[in-house]
């Protein structure tokens, strides 16, 4: 097993000031009780709203924090008491956060982690040159970190931290602020080295074409504890409830005649986008009554979006929560 981590909670402790002398001691529980697994060369997501413990969790696997409760094991240490063992074979990135010098050239940087990590001269160099060609940093890899644009720095970030050739790759949000092109270049080579070289990559992201391009499995925080954990694909199928389908007609349509449980989602001109609701309509038999009264060029039916089934998901662990507080409160 690569990640073993069972019943971990971590709380935080805060002062509030309160007037103008007394303070007010008040506990954050950032993960709650939380349990999962993870093999090897598996690609995992940890999602969440801001503020369910993605982060926090990310930090306890690297053993930069400890948690107060529960017991980790990643590659079978603890991550915490063998943190300078396990950092030869892990690497991090936080896509807030650098790992490159500010005011010197990326090729520096990647210099100094060959030190760090006691890399041999000829297989630091042979390294280099693979990561240089992998994620085309060629033309700037000598130009200070200060002025390289944001997709330049993550690419050199993320070559940076495969120097090493580590066997679990943390990603934090690595693609935050990237534009379309290099968020999807990125991820391109992340998946690679995930699908062809068995790098096991735990994920924290709230871009769903990320999650569902890069990873095979899905954790969902909601206020420190599991929510769900699921396949990608098995939680598709768990949680779709309806269809989406978009038709092309020959000409705008006017008063459309549309089953219970079909509703218009968007209309623009003669492209209209419909939502089927599954428990009560058929969509084979939607499509043939529209296609039957009206003239139509077009015709796709799709799946909705992974953004609404995770929005489900988050409601649902929150109402739950919630209720499971007032029963509490009612028992006591």
């Amino acid at each position: 097993m690569c990640i073993e981590v069972n019943h971990v909670s971590k709380q935080y402790t805060l002062w509030k000031i309160k007037g103008w002398t007394r303070r007010e001691r008040q506990v954050i529980e950032a993960v709650n009780d939380v349990s999962f697994r993870a093999d090897p060369g598996r690609a995992l997501a940890l999602i969440g709203p801001n503020g369910a413990g993605k982060s926090t969790m990310i930090k306890l696997l690297c053993g930069i924090l400890s948690p107060t409760q529960g017991s980790l094991r990643v590659l079978g240490m603890d991550p915490f008491k063998y943190r300078s063992k396990l950092a030869y074979h892990i690497s991090s990135v936080f896509g807030q956060r650098s790992q490159l010098w500010y005011h010197l050239p990326p090729i520096d940087t990647f210099h100094l982690l060959g030190r760090i990590y006691d890399i041999d001269r000829v297989e630091l160099k042979k390294r280099m040159k693979e990561l240089v060609d992998l994620f085309d940093i060629s033309s700037f890899l000598y130009q200070p970190v200060r002025k390289l644009s944001l997709g330049q720095r993550m690419r050199c970030e993320i070559a940076a931290a495969l120097i090493h050739n580590p066997r679990i790759l943390f990603l934090d949000e690595p693609t935050i602020g990237l534009d379309v092109v290099v968020r999807s270049a990125v991820i391109d080579i992340l998946r690679d080295l995930n699908r062809q070289k068995k790098v096991t990559v735990i994920l924290t992201s709230h871009d769903t074409g990320d999650i569902e391009r890069l990873c095979e499995d899905v954790i969902v925080l909601n206020e420190g504890r599991i929510v769900l954990e699921s396949n990608i694909r098995e939680m598709r199928k768990n949680f779709f409830h309806s269809k989406i389908v978009e038709i092309e007609f020959a000409e705008k349509p006017e008063g459309l005649s549309l089953d219970a449980g079909v509703r218009v989602i968007h209309q623009n001109g003669p492209i209209v986008r419909l939502e089927v609701d599954l428990k009560t309509c058929d969509v084979n038999g939607v499509v043939s009554r529209i296609v039957s009264q009206n003239a139509v060029r077009d015709i796709t039916i799709q799946d909705p979006p992974l953004e609404s089934i995770i929005q489900h998901i988050y409601l649902s662990g929150h109402h739950a929560g919630r209720e499971a507080e007032r029963n509490a409160h009612f028992d006591r």
